[in-house]
């Protein structure tokens, strides 16, 4: 498409200088200059057209290959931000706003806290989930979300925000506790920016075969352009202990695992059992809708793999992934050009469109307009793309009005950067 788009401006070009030259050829110098003042007027204007025109169409190339087609310009969309996902009108609000400000992204969540955000078949064979999240005309809220932001030229990923993770009183827990991985201790649960969480067992294969069946149920079910996991699709490394683990373990290595959590040949076995089930996945995605999105949105690398045991850097090199969103949430510029920085977040933009994912605010925290301005900034200056956490609280929680707040996200994205729909 490109190409033939820079075929087509290229003859435009040559097109009005060869008029204007034409032009200029056919008038009778030695019988109108003296005679028309008009002429006198434009021919200046006829030489600099020519010549303008002529410089375009021979340095056009340039311009069209530094155009950032598949520059990530997204928004997450959370579960704090259920009152507009199940209103219609306010849908198409938010989708209009996006799209007059110029993102190109929404990632509407539709897997949080051991619930889905849709009917489910997968869902009501676990016995997870005795309700169906529905809008309030009773419509199913993924498939409006998903048709209106297409409508408006943006891509719709499907984001399984939870991962591998429930809070301990959903039916997922109560219901499957043979599904739940422990500490060396025997605890259950950790606290997260959820709060207490359990974490199911990334090695079971029951539990592998519920998550697989969720994402392929959506996949199939829906018209989303891809699928997002984030820094959830892991294990806090203190994990693992649990017994169906430490058989699994023991079988293949023939020794316990190590008391110390942080033993690297530990870490390295469980994170080797993640990256086996994430290729798997991703077969089967792509087996399902060959041209989805394989999305994975983690912390840096070096926190990833050693507290989280997810080796997303292997992913990419085994090219499992196909867009890179690394979450940096830091208040400190300075900080915060560190990170995004890293010589893996540079690996990857080589090869993939790659973004860093900005806090725009919490109830408890709110961010300026300012800091999210001076983020994507710097964000861009290093060819990266951004992500938006999260669509809420890009209006809500701060001392700054309404007005400013849309003013400050107007001015971030000047011009379009369109992205190719999943056909």
């Amino acid at each position: 498409m490109a190409s033939t788009l820079l075929h087509h401006t290229k003859l435009w070009c040559v097109w009005v200088a060869d008029a204007s030259l034409q032009l200029i050829k056919s008038i009778s110098f030695s019988q109108c200059w003296r005679r028309n003042s008009l002429l006198r007027r434009i021919f200046p204007i006829l030489v600099l057209i020519s010549f303008v025109t002529v410089l375009l169409a021979s340095n056009f190339t340039p311009v069209i290959a530094q155009l950032p087609r598949q520059e990530i310009r997204g928004v997450w969309m959370t579960n704090n931000d259920f009152d507009i996902l199940k209103d219609r009108r306010k849908v198409q609000e938010a989708m209009n706003r996006l799209r007059e400000m110029n993102f190109n992204t929404v990632y509407p969540v539709v897997w949080n806290s051991g619930y889905v955000m849709y009917p489910s078949a997968v869902a009501q064979r676990a016995e997870i989930q005795p309700f169906v999240f529905r809008g309030s005309d009773g419509h199913d809220i993924l498939a409006d979300v998903i048709n209106q932001a297409h409508r408006r030229g943006l891509l719709a990923t499907a984001w399984f925000e939870f991962g591998f993770m429930a809070p301990p009183t959903s039916e997922l827990a109560l219901n499957h506790p043979e599904w739940l991985t422990k500490k060396r201790d025997g605890g259950e649960t950790s606290m997260s920016a959820a709060g207490e969480v359990v974490w199911l067992n990334p090695f079971h294969p029951e539990v592998q075969k519920f998550i697989s069946d969720l994402v392929l149920e959506v996949v199939t079910n829906y018209d989303v352009d891809g699928i997002q996991f984030d820094d959830h699709m892991s294990l806090p490394h203190e994990f693992g202990y649990d017994r169906y683990t430490v058989s699994l373990y023991t079988q293949e290595t023939k020794n316990p695992p190590p008391a110390n959590p942080q033993d690297q040949a530990w870490i390295k076995w469980r994170a080797d059992k993640i990256t086996a089930f994430m290729t798997q996945l991703h077969q089967g995605v792509k087996a399902r809708k060959p041209k989805a999105i394989f999305s994975v949105a983690p912390n840096y690398y070096d926190f990833a793999y050693k507290f989280q045991l997810q080796d997303w850097l292997t992913w990419l090199r085994q090219n499992l992934v196909d867009e890179l969103i690394v979450q940096i949430y830091r208040p400190n510029l300075q900080n915060f050009i560190t990170n995004i920085s890293r010589p893996e977040i540079q690996e990857a933009q080589q090869t993939i469109p790659t973004a860093i994912g900005i806090m725009t605010g919490l109830r408890n925290n709110p961010v300026s307009i300012q800091q999210i301005k001076s983020q994507v900034q710097v964000t861009q200056q290093r060819g990266l793309g951004v992500a938006l956490f999260y669509y809420g609280s890009m209006w809500n929680y701060s001392s700054e009005s309404f007005n400013e707040r849309q003013a400050g996200f107007q001015a971030l994205f000047p011009y379009p950067a369109l992205r190719a729909r999943v056909e």
